[in-house]
């Protein structure tokens, strides 16, 4: 008994922990905008993360099955690459708080994708969620922007844009790559679109240039933690979590990363109002009927 409850414990500890660690996400890419361009933000961002999973790929490399590169360019994109850069450019606009709660709506894009593309069974009670999810976004985006803080419409459209690519990543795992452990996909997948991303940096020569302009060294201190915890540990945490536990249990910190995103943007400034709160409320309730079996 009392092993079931330390092991119960070490679960949840593990689940906070992702929590934090992704939905200390946004703040991070604020802070790194401060000094980066976007597009230096999320090449670096894809090469450090490429070359911290380097040695994961070369210790399973047997176990990489060659034949579904495609697919691996596929998650690498979807589910690193082109939110990278989205993210990226949107919080130029957006605060890191509305990236946060916006980001939520990936379990509600993964759920309609799986319908559309990959042949999931259709529910009406998922389908009331999505419906639910939408509208919470949709409060989000025109409340803040009567507010003044949610930017313009395209930077919204960029993160909503993430979370599709998101929710496209999580089907082609799980349908696709179903024989392929979770690490040594990832490793594969940034081993498809970390070489560019590097090429690009050592071509305009962006370190260099980047060290020379004030409060280098915080921009970059952002991105080193973003792509080491946010993305290499993060992954780690997550499927530790889902084999002590299982896939269910670990996918709750979609209910959690978006609350983190808030509380730090609260303590970094942003606005908090109500109708954030409504809108947060109403898309985790989205999440949870579309989870509901």
């Amino acid at each position: 008994m009392s092993q079931a409850i330390a092991v119960d414990r070490k679960a949840w500890i593990l689940l906070l922990l992702l929590s934090l660690v992704w939905g200390s996400s946004f703040i991070l890419i604020k802070k790194a905008l401060v000094v980066l361009h976007p597009v230096e933000l999320a090449c670096m961002r894809i090469s450090i993360s490429s070359l911290a999973f380097l040695p994961i790929l070369l210790l399973n490399f047997k176990k990489v099955d060659l034949s579904k590169w495609p697919l691996f360019l596929v998650v690498g994109l979807a589910g690193s690459g082109i939110p990278a850069f989205l993210y990226a450019f949107a919080q130029q606009q957006v605060s890191s708080s509305m990236a946060g709660l916006l980001n939520s709506l990936t379990p509600i894009f993964t759920f309609i994708l799986g319908i559309l593309i990959f042949n999931d069974s259709f529910r009406l009670l998922k389908s009331i969620g999505v419906l639910v999810g939408f509208l919470g976004a949709a409060l989000l985006v025109v409340m803040d922007k009567k507010a003044g803080f949610g930017g313009d419409l395209a930077a919204v459209m960029m993160i909503v844009f993430g979370t599709f690519c998101y929710g496209l990543s999580v089907n082609t795992v799980e349908h696709k790559l179903k024989g392929t452990g979770p690490l040594v996909i990832s490793a594969a997948s940034f081993f498809m679109i970390g070489p560019p991303a590097m090429i690009y940096l050592l071509s305009q020569g962006t370190i260099p240039a980047v060290l020379e302009r004030p409060e280098a060294w915080k921009s970059l201190g952002a991105i080193l933690i973003l792509s080491l915890l946010g993305t290499v540990t993060a992954s780690i945490l997550f499927y530790g979590l889902v084999q002590r536990t299982s896939a269910v249990f670990g996918s709750t910190v979609a209910y959690l990363m978006p609350v983190m995103a808030l509380a730090w943007g609260f303590v970094d400034g942003e606005a908090i109002l109500f109708y954030h709160l409504i809108g947060l409320a109403l898309i985790l309730t989205g999440v949870y009927l579309i989870k509901k079996m």
